[in-house]
């Protein structure tokens, strides 16, 4: 059962077939680039399917992100640890119309607090485009630090490691 995160203004939970419709307008879109798109709607079905199915692999994912006391989805955060990757990250998307207002943030330090606290984490990274200015702003708000470069198929990402001891 995927657990559900509050914040004050935000729920984490776990997505639903609502969700589909503003899941696939923003990986249409070229916001989606520093994560893997744009893609098709087929792709994003199945992105979102990959989603689901890596927390009943790995037993932690992604999350869908809802404001609190709205239905909509306004974007994507969680643990992420697929093939290949370094190491397990915190990774994040806020939908662009609801970016610039600490969402990303505030869901990012929920994060850290339940993998530390309900899952036993004492190392995460966030690996980010080197030209992703605001996902670079949130890791450096959440006091990530820049650690260099790493092979995060299918590119060359920056590596921002966490901190867990807060």
């Amino acid at each position: 059962m995927t657990p559900i995160l509050r914040t004050g203004r935000l729920i984490l939970r776990e997505f639903r077939d609502a969700d589909f419709e503003a899941f696939a307008a923003f990986w249409a879109s070229e916001a989606s680039r520093f994560v893997g798109g744009p893609l098709g709607r087929a792709d994003a079905w199945r992105r979102m399917a990959m989603y689901a199915g890596h927390r009943v692999l790995r037993g932690y994912g992604l999350w869908a992100i809802e404001a609190a006391g709205s239905a909509a989805v306004i974007g994507q955060a969680g643990l992420w640890y697929p093939e290949a990757w370094p190491e397990p990250e915190i990774h994040w998307v806020v939908f662009p119309a609801h970016q610039g207002q600490g969402f990303a943030t505030e869901a990012a330090l929920a994060i850290r607090r339940h993998a530390r606290d309900e899952l036993g984490f004492t190392r995460l990274v966030s690996c980010i485009e080197p030209s992703n200015a605001a996902s670079i702003r949130v890791a450096l708000r959440l006091g990530a630090t820049r650690e260099g470069r790493a092979s995060v198929p299918p590119r060359i990402m920056d590596i921002y490691r966490h901190n867990m001891e807060f």
